[in-house]
Formats: C-alpha cells, structure tokens, sequence
C-alpha cells in the first residue's frame, strides 16, 4: 500500500523562460491530498491551472497549458521532475507565464525537490493500470502503451546529424534512474532553425547556457552530458507529457521519433477509452501464486496528517 506524497517544505528557484527571455520566480508550496499539480499565477491573484492534458493549449517545442486564456508554458521539464519523485499533490507558484528554463534540464527541479524533502498524506496513491495496448502512428513517428507492471520507456530518435545519430533509451523509471539517467539531459536546438523559431516568437531566451547547440557538423558548446543526450532528452520531455494524466502509471510506453503533440494525443486517447486502463491502489499489479510462495514481505508506515 502506498500514500500519496506532497513536499515537506517550500521551495524556491527564479530564470529567465527559453521561448519569452520573461524572469519568473517560482515557488513550490505543500498542497493537500488530491489537490494534484496545481500552477498558481501570483501575478493574477493566484489563478489555477491544473497540470492535466483537458488544459493543453499548445505543444509547439513545448508544452504550455492555459485555462480561462491564463498560460502557463514550457511546464514539462518540472512535471518530470515532480512525476519521477513520486509528488502528487504540490502547488506551482509562478509569477511569469513560462518557467525558467535554468541550465534546460530537470537536474535543477530534483536539486530543490531534494531540499524540499517528502511527506506523506492520509490518502492512498492511486494508479493508472493499462490492461489493453494503444498505438498509432503519424508519418514515420510513432507511440504506443503497452501493460507492464512497473512504469518503463522505450525512446527512439534520430536527427540524421554527425553528432546525433539514431539514440535509443529505455529503462523502468523512478525516482533514483530519472535523477542519474535522464535529468541532467539538456533540450537543443539547431543553429539553421534559430532564425525561423525567432520569427515565430520562439527561444527568445536561449543561449549556450540553456541548450545544446549544434551547426551542420559540430556541437558548439560540448562537451555532452551523455553520450547519447539527444535521446535522454526527449525521454525527459516524454516523461513530463505523460504526467499530465495526473496519476502515475503502470505501462510501458514505446516513442518513435515522437514528439510533444504525440505524447499529449497519447494521453488524451487513453483517458478518453476506460476500456484500455484501470484505475488501482495497488503499486504492482497482483502477484501470481508462485512469487506469492516464494516471497513474504511486511512492513510498516507513519504516515502524516493531510
């Protein structure tokens, strides 16, 4: 049996946003149980916008959501972070439109997560079980859900580039594979597009500190994190969309070339079909009665007020 999880204590970090070049602040406050991942715009009197795909507006290089034409924008980076270390219930205090953008990883969001600490609430965390699979395909990029006990990804990406060849990530994700395999994977970009992005309003705020930058044959500000960071990175981003779900979950996903407008399709697909998924308190699902004989484990929790 698990519980649902907020932070311990505030936190706090403040950038400049990669598409607007807007400093923000932002504060992540304890929030009770079911409250979910709420961002909060203290700018205009504190108005909600919950992190689930229903408050998509756009998945242009990024993930932005609004409500009421509030936006909250490039929210993805946090919402891996909060996803992998198992945060249910947390509010998102912002005083800008998009999120600092910092080193354009999530290793920033686990170092404060870190020193928020956890605590744990009266009310039983509750899963998304896939039980049927779910795939489609558009062009030559692709995603499907598959069952799986635990929560595992499968990413594919290939930018037909000297320094960005085809990378293929997969691993079961938690807290402690996110913080050392994934996190530290920053976002990048192409010196040829730069142009084109600027003119749609786009990476306003980029620069060599925030993102991998590539002209036609070379890195220009190496060296990598990883070897195969392109491929890490999109994982990351992967991981961010499919918190908006809302609830954790046990599936394998497998993307292909994939990007922000097919992971959100995923996620609305799945919910809108109750026939593909469970909704459980059970962290696994039931055992067989061979790993029943075989294995016997007790164990005891405190667990906090609300």
């Amino acid at each position: 049996m698990t519980y649902q999880l907020t932070i311990q204590r505030p936190v706090e970090i403040d950038g400049i946003g990669l598409h607007t070049a807007v400093r923000s602040h932002m504060r992540l406050v304890p929030a009770p149980a079911d409250a979910g991942i709420v961002f909060r715009r203290v700018d205009l009197d504190n108005f909600e916008v919950e992190a689930h795909v229903k408050n998509v507006a756009r998945v242009s290089y990024a993930t932005s959501l609004m409500k009421q034409s509030v936006l909250i924008s490039t929210t993805e980076h946090l919402l891996a972070a909060l996803y992998c270390c198992g945060i249910d219930n947390v509010y998102v205090d912002i005083d800008a439109l998009e999120l600092p953008i910092l080193d354009g990883s999530s290793k920033p969001f686990i170092d404060i997560l870190a020193e928020a600490g956890t605590r744990r609430l009266r009310r039983q965390r509750r899963y998304i079980r896939v039980v049927k699979p779910l795939e489609f395909v558009d062009g030559d990029r692709r995603i499907g859900i598959y069952p799986s006990d635990d929560f595992r990804i499968h990413c594919f990406v290939d930018y037909h580039h000297p320094a960005a060849g085809p990378q293929e990530v997969e691993l079961t994700v938690n807290r402690e594979s996110f913080s050392s395999e994934l996190a530290p994977a920053r976002t990048f970009t192409f010196v040829k597009e730069l142009v084109a992005l600027q003119k749609m309003g786009l990476i306003r705020g980029g620069s060599l500190g925030n993102a991998i930058v590539m002209d036609d044959s070379t890195i220009l500000n190496g060296p990598l994190r990883f070897a195969d960071e392109f491929g890490r990175h999109k994982a990351l981003d992967l991981i961010g969309d499919l918190a908006l779900i809302g609830r954790p979950l046990q599936a394998r996903i497998v993307a292909h070339k994939a990007g922000h407008a097919l992971h959100t399709q995923l996620v609305t697909r799945l919910l809108a079909d109750r026939s593909l998924w469970i909704e459980t308190t059970e962290e696994r699902a039931p055992a067989s009665a061979a790993e029943l004989n075989s294995t016997s484990v007790s164990a005891a929790s405190h667990i906090e007020a609300d």
